[in-house]
């Protein structure tokens, strides 16, 4: 943040007049954060030239403050302050109660008969639990007052029954430094010193009390009450210094010796063994032995371990006795190592490639980790403050205020030394200064001066101690002593030093305050004095008095007439209660412009009765001059009881100014309040100190009666709801009352703690106890505990023990979620923290993906400084190594974003150069750091790039392609998109979502081949995205498909029969598009992916299927003229369905499709809870499709854990056959390809141009003749045409009549001008016997077309449609359906699974196969049920029907209820075409196998 020094005041006014109240009603804007400044920038500058034309008479650079000589209190001083303590005596005897209490105690007081001997000298124990500074009136207790004190602590004393769950102490009101409470011998000795020695009483302004064996010197003597800094590289603030200590002390456990902990090697990710995916699996590996070109092939099984492979490789190669331990595989191409203990089917590598494999043999000693921690760094000091960002803020300020104080020291010393007041008011009575009156005025002004200096550095806070002392010294220039003393016997000299003691002091104390509000890196030496404290009585409820605004800008001094001020009491991101200030105050003008309230605000809330983690957030509202409305300006927010104490005394705090206060998130690091603002709000805190006390409650359990079963039901349904927050406060409530039941097997621990009613002492005492008693079925539970809904310290401590069971590997997939939740941890030495650092020095993978989500996470609106303060510790216990590498990366980032930014700027004729011209910018960073590391992946190390493969796209954000040369040589060169404008952090978040899904399945046996590339976001609004070779857009196959190609049925089947000639690649390629567009399916319903086109699809040669862009999730559509644009549940369409089936000839696949996307769904529905609490816990990362509990309940209802397998299947195979019906999808990509169309221009990206399609048969080769052998009646009925070429070869092929219908209308566009024949539409055939006239029509009319025009018979169009996709069986080899003949040997059959349970029969209605109409065309088929004896009006169910198919598939649930027993019941199922009977069956019901599907052959009549 920049600091300016602002204006000063005009030096002919006296401050009396420059304090007084100026409304001015002037409307301004208020200025943004950037605008507004704390005010010294120049001033270093102009303090060094600056020079006092008395700086010779100076010898020394300290300020010595001559000790005031013994003075009384005044007598209404006195007697306010005895009454003060005879009523707060009278009150705490009152206050005694019986009852024990819970929650915060108030310390113990120290003895009050030590306080003289205390009040001069150091603490011994350097511990004191008292009064702060409340104000900076220099007053002191009369002996009265301590005579009180004493007889009412006795009378505490007395009461046996007091100590019951707090403890409390009316603390000492400090003396001040009166030598009246000094030790003679101490007094005697100061006073001859003519200094005075500060009370070494502790001042506790901070969060947390400064201890006495801090940093600064503990035997220096002062000789004056002299302003002296000293640096403090771990910072002022002790809450830094404890995290700089706890962050060394982790690193010290990680010695760089130790390479287990540190072998500076990336690790190959591995996961469990998925036993059912490699049961009985060898893969194909090639080993290469160090630089040598020797290849050996191995065919391991899959659980055959690393070790043990190295081993059986070094026997092969060598006869030596060699250690396997010496020797690591390393991925050919990547710096990644196979980790030695695990077997080779737990690398992930290996889980997904499943080609041959390139490994290398290294020798473990040979191949140092360049990355590993050095022994240098383990001896390396940890000074935060020397990683952050404001670190200059710091020094400036250390050096100005040093500067300043200088000359104030100067100024002050010589206006003491040049005056000697006593002869000149022995000469004149009643005028000071009468010798030189102006070089007086001179001085005094100079001082004056150099405290407003001493003020701007410190965020132009002004006291009110300061300003009376400042006031005071006017009065003495203005030559009015007689305000200055009561006796006039009193030496003039004597009021002099008091005034100038009173200003030192209050100077002192306002930067001991500073330090310890700030994090600063200096603080002054000794502790300033205690001179006052707030009523230091016990009160039960919260109350403290918010004193000033500090700084106001001078745009809301015009725009606003008046400023009032809110309190918020919140609790986990809700209001425990509000105190509105409506008592409007105006600016004063004083030094700076401020808003002095003074108001003391009271909560009818006992402080016992209050949450540990409550937070405390103040508001600050300006009154419009012009429209006389309240706005907000700034706010601040902080916590009540840090450490487990509540705030003591005066304290600074930084105001944001943000609109308004993000209430569901505020959190200890939600500002940091400790970093100075342009606006500082000053806020005094009682004295006394509560300490929380946790309650140990009882179980309560020993007496429960067994439940009954239908209570254990209904808590089984309600922990289906997975997340507390969709819990209605009725189930909460159910669910809370039956807590104790409550256990792993019936419930999770999150809906059982969510479902509290409060947060106070008891509730969540008994929340702890149960927390001790539950065991967690998977550490993955506890992930739940640590979203915003949990701010208790206890339960998140629990969950980050429970995570620590995790392995590296396991708890890399969870990174993201758990940098959220350090949003809402109480401090940055909690356990997630600690567990975060730890993990990083044990993983370089952990600790580099942490960087990138921590140097990401900062461009947040809110925990930045949290944020800033993890990343530097991330760096230091990272080692020097790793953290140059991580600046290497964060270079190249930066080179890539100006880049982008010029290719943008750069006109479109123009932006090829400047890519060119740029491109060199990385060549020269290449050549001055060799090597790099890639950000998206440290396991890759590039040292180039290759100029000629980089270009942009011609997308809106213009993204870059950058191709660079690998570091490996046997490594490929990696190609990246760098996008600039776009933020990637939600498509990271999907996946990350389907990354863990595919883990997911591949744990259970199931490989969707899916393809999951990565992509990291860098920065606001910029990220890397890894380009997957040989893929391109579905709109690029499309657009080369011709104008119609969205519309076509076989655009994908003949896009992958070009590029896939080889029979075994075809299938192959078939295969991965089965699995993977299975796999996208369940994946893009589930996250509700909208914006999806065939932009957004992408396609390789090999089959796999792949989506891109997730800008839009969760449901959230697009919408055009307010209707969505994504209509279907996802995207699988009839062109998908036709290269799944080949085109109808296989229509069992489609079965297949449904069956595997069902069986997808059903595992992934298993753990619901762990996908909704990672999406639970980014609620709050900012991203804008991902916000609230709407968007959390959207993807509980695509997951329905509510639902059983069976209920799902028949859910997502609707789910299916909708989007298969949903012809707007065709439409939107067919208006995307024309809109594409119409707004391409030439390539920039010349390897990402569509390949060319195989060259279409030339126009000299002509077909003969083409005739229809047979019709084969399948879900889409097809004719068999043999086509015999001009040479006699023949081909056979196949169309359907739609495809027929396509040709006619192409040709009639393309040859608008000449005659075709005519073709036999369906409105020319007669109702029956159809198929008959189309036999004949179409042989008719491919005769007509073949020989008639030479044109037309050699056109592109003609001589695709019959010569593409040729038929590659024979004629002996097919097995021929002739019109209206039946397959004998197909037994039509019903698949089924039937269920009982609890007098509920169910029934899933799976898949029909070889089903036909008497004529043998495809039936419109529907299943009827009827459960016998019953009467057939009652008991009869009936499906939906399918059209037009001989393989229908169904997935319908058929429900009876109320069945007492199976035995006696007979299930009739009929299949109907419309009243066309189809088949039937008779199932006994006692001899059914439950649970299982079977097929059910179905007979031609009614039994």
């Amino acid at each position: 943040m920049a600091y300016c020094w602002k204006t000063d005041l005009n030096p002919s006014e006296s401050h009396e007049e420059q304090h007084e109240h100026q409304e001015l009603h002037s409307v301004n804007p208020p200025p943004s954060s950037s605008q507004l400044s704390l005010g010294f920038d120049q001033l270093v500058d102009e303090i060094n030239n600056k020079i006092p034309f008395y700086q010779r008479e100076i010898e020394e650079n300290t300020v010595s403050v001559p000790s005031s000589p013994k003075h009384s209190l005044d007598e209404a001083q006195q007697i306010s302050l005895n009454e003060f303590n005879s009523k707060s005596s009278e009150l705490s005897c009152h206050q005694v109660r019986k009852t024990p209490v819970i929650g915060f105690r108030p310390s113990a007081l120290p003895n009050p008969q030590n306080i003289n001997k205390e009040s001069s000298g150091r603490n011994p124990t350097g511990k004191h639990h008292g009064a702060d500074v409340y104000r900076f009136d220099i007053s002191a207790p009369s002996s009265a007052s301590l005579d009180q004190i004493n007889s009412q602590t006795e009378l505490e004393n007395k009461n046996p029954n007091y100590h019951i769950g707090f403890e409390r102490s009316i603390p000492p009101i400090y003396p001040s430094f009166s030598t009246d409470f000094m030790p003679k011998e101490e007094n005697k000795r100061k006073r001859n010193a003519n200094t005075v020695e500060p009370s070494s009483m502790l001042f506790k302004g901070s969060l947390l009390p400064r201890m006495c064996d801090s940093s600064w010197p503990k035997d220096i003597e002062m000789t004056g009450c002299s302003i002296q800094l000293i640096e403090v590289p771990e910072g002022s603030n002790m809450t830094l210094a404890s995290f700089c200590d706890k962050v060394k002390k982790i690193r010290e456990t990680y010695h760089a010796a130790d390479i287990n902990s540190n072998s500076g090697k990336i690790w190959s990710t591995a996961t469990a063994f998925p036993y059912q995916l490699f049961s009985n699996t060898k893969f194909s590996i090639n080993i290469f032995i160090g630089d040598s070109t020797q290849l050996l092939h191995f065919m391991p099984h899959a659980n055959y371990l690393v070790k043990d492979l190295i081993a059986e490789i070094l026997h092969f190669w060598t006869n030596d006795q060699l250690f396997h331990k010496d020797y690591l595989l390393s991925i050919c191409g990547y710096e990644e190592f196979l980790q030695n203990d695990r077997s080779l089917g737990s690398h992930k590598i290996f889980q997904k490639d499943k080609s041959v494999i390139q490994l290398n043999l290294q020798n473990n000693r040979e191949a140092p980790g360049k990355l590993s921690r050095k022994h240098e760094d383990d001896h390396s000091p940890f000074f935060l403050n020397q990683l952050l960002e404001f670190m200059h803020i710091w020094k400036i300020s250390r050096q100005c205020l040093s500067t300043i104080i200088k000359k104030y020291d100067s100024h002050l010393k010589y206006l003491l030394k040049t005056q000697d007041l006593k002869d000149i008011f022995d000469k004149a009575h009643c005028f000071f200064f009468s010798s030189s009156p102006h070089k007086a005025r001179q001085n005094v002004e100079s001082i004056i001066e150099e405290v407003k200096n001493i003020c701007s550095v410190l965020g132009c806070v002004e006291t009110k101690q300061i300003t009376d002392a400042v006031n005071k010294l006017n009065l003495i220039l203005q030559r009015k002593s007689e305000s200055f003393h009561q006796n006039s016997e009193t030496p003039a000299k004597g009021w002099i030093e008091k005034v100038t003691t009173e200003l030192s002091t209050s100077i002192y104390q306002l930067i001991d305050v500073y330090c310890n509000s700030f994090y600063t890196d200096f603080q002054p030496l000794n502790t300033a004095v205690s001179v006052s404290c707030v009523n230091p009585g016990l009160h039960p409820h919260l109350s403290f008095t918010v004193y000033a605004a500090h700084n106001i800008p001078e745009a809301w001094v015009h725009g606003y007439k008046a400023f009032s001020f809110s309190c918020w009491l919140t609790y986990a991101g809700k209001k425990l209660f509000q105190v509105r200030n409506y008592k409007n105050i105006p600016v004063k003008k004083l030094f700076f412009f401020l808003v002095n309230w003074n108001e003391t605000i009271t909560f009818p809330l006992e402080i016992k009765s209050l949450p540990k983690e409550s937070m405390l957030t103040i508001k600050l509202f300006g009154i419009n001059c012009a429209t006389n409305n309240a706005e907000i300006l700034a706010w601040t927010s902080l916590p009540l009881f840090p450490k487990d104490k509540i705030i003591l005394g005066s304290v600074l705090f930084s105001m944001t100014l943000h609109s308004e206060p993000p209430i569901e998130i505020i959190a200890p690091g939600v500002w940091d309040i400790s970093q100075p603002s342009p606006v500082i709000l000053q806020i005094d805190f009682p004295a006394t100190e509560w300490e929380y006390v946790k309650l140990d409650v009882e179980d309560s359990r020993s007496n429960l009666e067994e439940p009954p079963k239908e209570c254990l039901k209904h808590i089984a349904r309600l922990s289906q709801k997975q997340s507390p927050l969709l819990l209605s406060e009725e189930k909460r409530r159910y669910l809370w009352f039956y807590r104790f039941y409550c256990n792993n097997e019936n419930c999770s621990l999150p809906l059982v703690l969510g479902s509290a009613p409060g947060w106070d002492e008891r509730t969540t005492s008994e929340m702890h106890s149960i927390l001790r008693r539950w065991k967690f079925s998977h550490p993955l539970e506890a992930l739940g505990l640590l979203t915003s809904s949990f701010p208790d310290q206890e339960i998140r401590k629990v969950a980050v023990q429970q995570l620590d069971n995790l392995l590296n590997d396991e708890l890399l997939d969870y990174l993201p979620q758990l940098v959220q939740a350090v949003k809402f941890e109480w401090n940055l030495e909690s356990p997630l923290v600690q567990l975060l650092l730890h993990r990083s020095l044990q993983s370089i993978q952990i600790a580099h993906r942490l960087y990138w989500l921590l140097k990401d996470a900062q461009n947040e609106a809110y925990f930045k400084s949290w944020y800033q303060k993890l990343l530097a510790a991330l760096q230091f216990c990272a080692g020097k190594a790793l953290s140059d590498e991580f600046s290497k990366e964060m270079k190249l980032i930066e080179i890539l974003g100006g880049i982008g930014e010029k290719v943008k700027s750069a006109s479109e004729l123009q932006r090829q150069d400047v890519l060119k011209k740029e491109i060199g910018r990385l060549e020269e960073f290449f050549q001055s750091i060799h090597t790099c590391h890639l950000p998206l992946n440290p396991a890759v190390c590039i040292k180039g790039i290759d100029h000629k493969a980089c270009s942009y796209f011609t997308s809106n954000a213009l993204p870059l392609k950058i191709t660079f040369i690998n570091a490996n040589p046997m490594g490929k060169n990696i190609s990246i998109i760098f996008k600039a404008g776009d933020d990637l952090r939600q498509d990271m978040l999907v996946l990350q979502i389907v990354q863990m899904m595919d883990n997911i399945w591949l744990q259970e046996g199931l490989d969707m081949q899916m393809i999951i590339y990565r992509c990291l976001s860098t920065g606001k609004g910029q990220g890397l995205v890894q380009m997957v070779p040989d893929a391109v857009t579905l709109a690029k196959i499309h657009r080369h498909a011709g104008l119609m190609g969205p519309l076509k049925e076989n655009t994908i089947k003949k896009w992958f029969s070009q590029h896939n000639h080889l029979k075994a690649d075809y299938e192959k390629a078939l295969s991965n598009f089965f699995y993977s567009c299975a796999g996208w399916c369940v994946v893009t319903f589930i996250l509700g992916v909208c914006d999806r086109h065939n932009d957004n699809i992408m396609l390789t040669k090999s089959g796999h299927m792949f989506h891109i862009d997730f800008g839009k999730i969760l449901g959230h559509a697009q919408t055009f003229g307010g209707i969505k644009r994504d209509r279907a549940p996802f995207i699988f369409t009839s062109e998908m369905e036709y290269f799944i089936t080949e085109g109808g000839k296989n229509p069992q696949h489609f079965q297949d499709f449904v069956e595997l996307c069902c069986r997808a769904y059903n595992i992934v529905r298993r753990h619901s809870q762990l996908l909704l609490n990672l999406l639970e816990m980014m609620l709050h990362a900012g991203l804008p499709e991902l916000s609230g509990i709407q968007d959390l309940k959207y993807v509980y209802n695509n997951l329905r854990p509510q639902d059983t397998d069976l209920e799902a299947t028949s859910h997502f195979t609707k789910k299916i056959k909708e989007s298969l019906e949903c012809f707007p999808v065709k439409l939107n990509n067919l208006i995307h390809t024309l809109a594409q169309m119409t707004a391409i221009s030439p390539a920039k990206c010349t390897s990402q141009n569509f390949p060319r399609e195989s060259c279409l048969p030339s126009a000299t080769r002509s077909i003969q003749r083409a005739a229809i052998l047979r019709f084969s009646n399948r879900t889409s009925p097809l004719y068999l045409i043999q086509v015999t070429h001009n040479n006699n070869e023949t081909s056979l092929t196949e169309k359907s009549f739609e495809q027929f219908s396509k040709l006619h209308s192409q040709l009639q566009k393309q040859f608008a001008s000449l005659t075709l024949p005519e073709f036999p539409h369906w409105w020319h055939l007669p109702f029956t016997d159809s198929d008959h006239k189309r036999f004949r029509d179409l042989n008719h009319y491919m005769e007509q077309i073949l020989t008639g025009s030479y044109e037309i018979a050699n056109s592109d169009c003609v001589l695709e449609f019959f010569l593409s996709e040729p038929v590659q069986q024979t004629l002996e080899e097919s097995s021929p359906l002739f019109l209206g003949e039946m397959f004998p040997d197909k037994v039509p059959k019903v698949q089924l699974v039937i269920t009982y349970e609890d007098v509920k029969l169910t029934i899933l209605v799976k898949h029909m196969k070889n089903i036909h109409l008497p004529d043998g065309s495809a039936p419109s088929a529907h299943v009827e049920f009827y459960l016998l004896p019953y009467p057939s009006e009652v008991r009869r169910r009936k499906t939906k029907s399918v059209p037009k198919c001989t393989d229908p598939t169904y997935n319908e649930i058929v429900v009876y209820d109320e069945v007492t027993e199976l035995q006696g019941h007979v299930l009739m199922l009929i299949v109907k075409s419309k009243a066309t009977f189809v088949g039937a069956i008779n199932i006994q019901l006692c001899n059914v196998p439950l649970n299982e599907e079977k097929w059910y052959p179905l007979g031609n009549s009614i039994i």
